[in-house]
Parts: C-alpha cells; structure tokens; sequence
C-alpha cells in the first residue's frame, strides 16, 4: 500500500511529506545533545538517515505517520509531527521534534494539536497518547499545552517513559 502524504497547514506550518532536502535539519536535530538523551540511536548521519526513511516510510506502511514542518514565511525545515507506531509500541503515538534553533517558538505545538485534529476527524481515532521521558520538560509542557494528562509509565526500549492521554475529541476545542 502506498499512501500520499496530505498536506495540512496551520497559520505558520505547512506540514508535508519528507524531502532529501530536510536531512540538514533533521540530522542537527538528532546529533543534538538534548535530542540524544530522549531519542537514543539516531546519532549518526546514517543512523539519522536511515529514522528519517523510516518515517517517510511508515506512510506506506500504516497510512499515517510523521509529517515535516516547514515554515510558511521562508521554507525553513522546522521539525516534525505526527504519529509513531511501531510493532512494539502499544499503540499509536502523537509525536514531534524540533530542530535546535526553533526550540521554544511553539512551531511543534502549533503543529501537534493540528495532528490531533487529524487523528480524530480524518483518521477517526478516538484516543490518542504520547509517549514522554520524564525528563524531557520541553515535550512535557507541549504535551500539558495540548491538555493531555500523565495516565501512567510505560517500559518501551529500556526506558522509562510517561503515557500522556490526549483529550478525546469531544473534549478537543481543536
């Protein structure tokens, strides 16, 4: 199966399929220490490379996954969102990232509510979580931003990581 990625906006983002052109962006997000602590194993640029494809490649595979943001105003690679779901995970994850520079403009934020909007009106999901170290404060606050609640922790990959329960769609002002 071999799926389109839609493209969706919000009033900054244009939120797109990955381009070879997003490797720049991304590889710096993932060599980022702070990235590296939350998000082990993508270090490289080959190891980089080859997340990056694997969630180009999800949209084939599921129909859904992670879309790249770009900035309306100048095309900047700004990070990404969307949804994770990989066979050991226990179900799908609302996810994002943002490059090192645009950390703390409210680009992931702005563009993970649209996802959640996504998941429930298109995708007609009725629930959604993201999965969150505990110390990783920045995707903590985006996720209570977004009005998801800590529900409980989670053993995926050798860690420890927070399940964080999104609001149902009909609790969503999305």
């Amino acid at each position: 199966m071999i799926n389109a990625v839609p493209v969706l906006e919000t009033p900054r983002l244009t939120l797109r399929g990955w381009r070879e052109t997003d490797f720049p962006g991304f590889a710096a997000f993932c060599a980022d220490e702070a990235t590296r602590r939350f998000i082990p194993g993508a270090e490289t640029e080959p190891k980089a490379w080859q997340r990056m494809c694997g969630f180009a490649g999800q949209w084939s595979l599921r129909g859904y996954g992670f879309w790249a943001l770009e900035r309306k105003d100048d095309g900047a690679f700004v990070g990404y969102a969307g949804f994770f779901h990989p066979p050991d995970w226990p179900e799908p994850e609302l996810g994002w990232g943002s490059v090192p520079a645009y950390r703390g403009a409210g680009f992931v934020t702005e563009a993970a509510r649209r996802m959640r909007a996504y998941a429930y009106q298109d995708l007609g999901w009725k629930t959604l979580v993201s999965f969150i170290h505990p110390e990783n404060h920045p995707s903590v606050q985006v996720a209570l931003r977004l009005g998801a609640t800590h529900e409980r922790d989670h053993e995926l990959r050798e860690m420890r990581l927070g399940a964080w329960r999104h609001p149902s769609p009909a609790q969503c002002r999305d």
